[in-house]
């Protein structure tokens, strides 16, 4: 089978990988086909909430877990139709970086303001916030000048959070996070595989839509259905 026609050679560190029109098309798709589905399940969420923190934090979460895809699907589409815009393909490249740290704490904000924690949530809360806008300055001034430390500042904010969350008395929900925190860490060894594997960057993104989901799932199964909101009026 000829590859050719499906991925590109393989390029150095201190440049960018250029899709083929078959990955553009996949790196579109994989990624806009969740844009309806993000805002019909935070408007579920949004519908569920009993209370000023349960809406805020569906709130919070919706608008990461919408705004990743969206802009993500935006900066494919601008990438592959109009290129030759350098400025305007760099500024959604930096956007779709930057709007990574935010998912990052938008995914962590339920679980940190509804389900009763260890000593440091409360710091976290706040915290996770801090750590979104340090990564997004760092993206303004630094983007792709230094692609390793991105990747250890998003694995970082990644998993830092979470050891707040295994302090949770309650571990219902416990095993979803952990399945979708795998996906998302699994995923990350084809997004350093462009030009090494067919369609590396939409196998990527296939990866975090399955981590969102499974995330989602666990937000809407232990903190917003009326089963779950019954166990927290009950403590």
């Amino acid at each position: 089978m000829n590859l050719v026609r499906f991925m590109n050679n393989r390029v150095p560190s201190n440049k960018r990988y250029q899709p083929t029109n078959y990955e553009h098309a996949a790196n579109c798709a994989t990624h806009a086909l969740w844009i309806i589905p993000s805002l019909l399940g935070s408007s579920v969420l949004h519908f569920l909430s009993e209370d000023q923190w349960e809406r805020v934090s569906a709130w919070l979460y919706g608008a990461g877990l919408t705004s990743l895809f969206l802009i993500s699907t935006l900066f494919h589409t601008v990438a592959w139709k109009k290129s030759h815009l350098r400025s305007v393909e760099h500024c959604f490249h930096m956007c779709d970086r930057m709007v990574i740290y935010f998912f990052i704490a938008a995914s962590y904000a339920p679980w940190l303001n509804l389900r009763e924690l260890g000593p440091w949530a409360c710091h976290m809360r706040w915290l996770v916030w801090v750590m979104a806008s340090v990564g997004t300055t760092y993206v303004f001034f630094f983007h792709e000048r230094y692609k390793l430390m991105e990747l250890i500042c998003y694995t970082v904010m990644g998993v830092f959070p979470a050891l707040v969350i295994l302090s949770m008395p309650d571990r219902e929900g416990l095993w979803e996070l952990l399945v979708g925190g795998a996906c998302y860490c699994l995923g990350m060894v084809f997004f350093k595989s462009d030009g090494l594997v067919p369609f590396a960057h939409a196998i990527w993104h296939l990866f975090v839509a399955m981590g969102a989901g499974i995330h989602y799932y666990a937000i809407y199964r232990y903190l917003y259905t009326p089963t779950a909101n019954q166990m927290k009026l009950s403590r």
